[in-house]
């Protein structure tokens, strides 16, 4: 994978990762689309890159993760973030078994979409409209939510706002909570892919630190972090309008027309 390669699946990144729309699935696409080979160092790539999409939330929300006395707020993160640090690692394998077929994961991102179109509708009423409001039980139920994104084309964005409006969370709530969520959960999921994860690298077990230190692939690292973490500081801004105004069905129609348009693809035009 060369520089161009990294920079685009950085942006890809960087612009889905806090929206509905699955990260996952457009980078499939991207990398399909334009021949980016699928290694295992792209695949930890893919993954570690997210580390620059976390900064981004604790860039714009900084006074939130700097508030030492709210105790709480940590702690509310620290019990939504279980299920899928436990459930994630006890799918691990089968979650990248999924990843090599890109056909059910359009399907997802489809039935994903009808699913936001009505979401407004089922959900109304909503009561809580601030991070302190949020009880532990409200943020165990969103963390399991959470959970349903480890179907690739699920969103693990759309999976825990949906799931914090079915805790009766607003929507600009419910996605600040999800933004919230989202340092801890992959966070995770990217020191596991650099130091703990073993990888196939041809032909040798190695960790991602170990890729990282071969070639260039520090540079396109680092490269990919940044890029990463300045396109998600944009998207974040970009949805939060969006959603103020429009709520969630502009996602849903996006989703369908995309999902189509890669069911089609991978069906009848990808080797």
């Amino acid at each position: 994978m060369d520089l161009i390669k990294a920079i685009l699946i950085a942006i890809i990144e960087g612009l889905t990762e806090y929206l509905p729309v699955s990260s996952t699935a457009h980078m499939i696409f991207t990398s399909s689309l334009f021949g980016i080979q699928e290694d295992e160092f792209v695949k930890m790539f893919q993954v570690s890159i997210q580390f620059g999409a976390i900064l981004a939330v604790v860039f714009l929300y900084w006074k939130k993760f700097v508030d030492f006395k709210n105790i709480n707020f940590y702690l509310k993160l620290a019990v939504a973030v279980l299920p899928a640090l436990i459930l994630g690692k006890l799918f691990d394998d089968k979650i990248e078994a999924v990843l090599g077929d890109p056909v059910p994961i359009a399907i997802v991102l489809i039935l994903g979409g009808f699913v936001l179109l009505f979401i407004d509708k089922v959900f109304k009423n909503q009561t809580i409209s601030d991070e302190k409001e949020i009880s532990f039980k409200n943020a165990i139920a969103i963390g399991f939510w959470q959970c349903l994104a480890m179907m690739p084309g699920t969103s693990r964005s759309a999976a825990s706002i949906i799931g914090g409006m079915q805790q009766k969370l607003t929507r600009t709530a419910a996605a600040e909570f999800s933004f919230f969520l989202a340092v801890p959960t992959m966070l995770a999921v990217t020191v596991y892919s650099i130091f703990i994860k073993h990888w196939n690298h041809n032909g040798m077990e190695q960790k991602g630190y170990e890729m990282l230190m071969q070639g260039d692939n520090l540079k396109l690292f680092l490269i990919g972090n940044i890029v990463a973490f300045a396109v998600a500081v944009i998207a974040i801004k970009f949805f939060i309008g969006v959603l103020s105004k429009y709520g969630f069905k502009p996602w849903g129609w996006y989703r369908i027309i995309v999902g189509v348009a890669l069911l089609i693809y991978f069906t009848h035009f990808a080797k």
